[in-house]
């Protein structure tokens, strides 16, 4: 097992289709964990994970009220690796923004010729951008090793 660098956690979680297990905590106390497609960005200052959100979602009205959330994107064959993300959301209803940000999970997830048709698809009115900016990881790689 091995403690991953930031480039190393970075290049993890930016491989394929890996989905992010987003995880968020109810007015109650309960959990709500649920997959997202994410990428990553970094603006010099902050590293961050952004993705979209449906506006009337649970994620949603639960980001509005307390911005922060933990993330989980593993690699679930042997050795087994995993990056744990923790952030504070910021929420965007800019759509232009949204659609650049849409338009680049589309590529990633769906493909660079589906990349454009999904990011139109999901960059419409309802649906929120979310900046997650990082504020710790944990990243451990090849823990069975």
């Amino acid at each position: 097992m091995y403690v991953m660098s930031r480039e190393q956690w970075w290049a993890f979680a930016s491989s394929g289709t890996r989905t992010g297990k987003i995880a968020v905590v109810r007015a109650n106390g309960a959990p709500h964990v649920v997959p997202i497609w994410f990428v990553l960005d970094s603006d010099g200052e902050h590293d961050h994970v952004v993705f979209t959100i449906p506006g009337d979602s649970v994620k949603a009205r639960i980001l509005r009220r307390d911005p922060r959330f933990s993330m989980c994107v593993d690699d679930e064959n042997p050795p087994f690796s995993f990056v744990t993300i923790n952030g504070e959301a910021t929420i965007s209803a800019d759509l232009d923004e949204m659609l650049v940000w849409s338009t680049k999970l589309g590529g990633r997830y769906m493909g660079a010729d589906l990349a454009d048709a999904y990011g139109k698809r999901n960059a419409v009115p309802g649906e929120l951008l979310v900046r997650g900016r990082i504020t710790k990881v944990i990243a451990q790689g090849a823990i069975a090793d």
